[in-house]
C-alpha cells in the first residue's frame, strides 16, 4: 500500500490453485481425485510495499542460484526455465520454500482465498443435469462463484484499488476474471447501498514477470497442501498472514460453507495435538 497527502492505493495479487476441470470432453467421465486436483481455490494477496516485496524476493533468488550448495539441482538450472525465472512452489526445492517462507513471514501481507470441493460441484452438476438435460457446466462460472465471493466484500478504502492477477495464457480465462470483477463490484453496489468510490485498475500479468504473484502463489500451495494432502505445516507456519478463508462446500452444522481467520485457524489447537 502506498500513500502520499491525498492520494492512497492497496494493490491486490490473484492466483488460483488446483483446476477447473470436472470432466472429459464428451461429459461423461469425471476428472477429479487421483492424479486431478480435488479442489479449486482462488487467492488473493494484499501487500503492502510491494516494491519492497519485489525487490528482496529478487535478491533472495539470485543469491541462491549463486549458492553452490544448489549446483546441479534440476530446478535452479536456466535450461529448466524453474527456479531461476521464478518462485514458484510447487518447483521449487523444499530448502527454497523454507526461505521464500521466512521472507514473507517478515512482510505486511494479508491473504484471502475461496475454495470450492469439485465432487460438491460436480453433484451439484449432475443434478443440474437431472432437472435440465440442456444445461452444461462452464467453467467460467466457477471463476465467477469464487470471484465474486473474494471480492464483493468490504476492503480497505482507498482512491484506487490495483488488481493483478496471473495470466495463465488463455484469454478466455483472463476475460472470465474480469468479468468477474466487475460482477463482485455490482455485488457489492447491491448489498451495501453505495459504490466504492475508487478507481478500480485490473491488469494481467505473468508470475515470473512479477514477484508479487509469486507470492501469492506461495500462500495457495500452502493452503493446496493441507486441502489436497491433509499437509499442515505449510498453512499453519504462514496464518499469521491470513486474513480470511472461505470453504463454500465444508458443512458446519445445518450451515453450509465456512469463514476460518485469525480468531478461528483452519487447524484447531486440539486437532494439531492429534495429529
Amino acid at each position: 500500500m502506498t500513500s502520499g497527502d491525498e492520494h492512497l492505493a492497496i494493490h491486490y495479487f490473484i492466483d488460483e490453485a488446483g483446476d477447473p476441470v470436472l470432466f472429459d470432453r464428451r461429459g461423461k467421465k469425471i476428472l477429479v481425485g487421483d492424479s486431478a486436483s480435488k479442489f479449486f481455490m482462488l487467492g488473493k494477496v494484499l501487500i503492502e510495499d510491494c516494491e519492497s516485496l519485489r525487490h528482496e524476493l529478487e535478491s533472495l533468488r539470485a543469491n541462491l542460484l549463486a549458492d553452490p550448495y544448489f549446483h546441479g539441482v534440476e530446478s535452479m538450472k536456466p535450461e529448466r526455465k524453474k527456479t531461476a525465472v521464478l518462485f514458484h512452489a510447487r518447483d521449487d526445492v523444499a530448502e527454497v520454500r523454507r526461505e521464500v517462507f521466512s521472507l514473507l513471514l517478515k512482510h505486511d501481507i494479508k491473504f484471502y482465498a475461496v475454495i470450492r470441493n469439485k465432487m460438491d460441484l460436480v453433484s451439484y452438476v449432475q443434478q443440474q443435469n437431472g432437472r435440465d438435460p440442456d444445461y452444461r457446466y462452464r467453467e467460467n462460472d466457477l471463476y465467477d462463484t469464487l470471484t465474486r465471493q473474494l471480492f464483493g466484500k468490504l476492503r480497505p478504502f482507498a482512491d484506487e484499488v490495483n488488481l493483478t492477477f496471473a495470466s495463465r495464457g488463455k484469454s478466455s480465462r483472463t476475460a472470465a476474471l474480469q468479468t468477474a470483477l466487475q460482477n463482485a463490484e455490482n455485488d457489492f453496489r447491491s448489498k451495501f447501498g453505495f459504490e466504492r468510490n475508487h478507481a478500480l485498475k485490473i491488469t494481467a500479468e505473468h508470475s515470473k514477470n512479477d514477484p508479487c504473484l509469486q507470492a501469492c502463489d506461495y500462500l495457495l500451495w500452502a493452503l493446496q497442501r493441507y486441502y489436497e494432502r491433509n499437509e499442515s505445516r505449510y498453512i499453519e507456519l504462514m496464518w499469521p498472514k491470513v486474513g480470511e478463508i472461505q470453504d463454500l462446500d465444508t458443512n458446519q452444522g445445518s450451515r453450509r460453507g465456512a469463514f476460518y481467520t485469525q480468531k478461528k485457524p483452519l487447524i484447531a489447537p486440539d486437532e494439531e495435538a492429534g495429529a
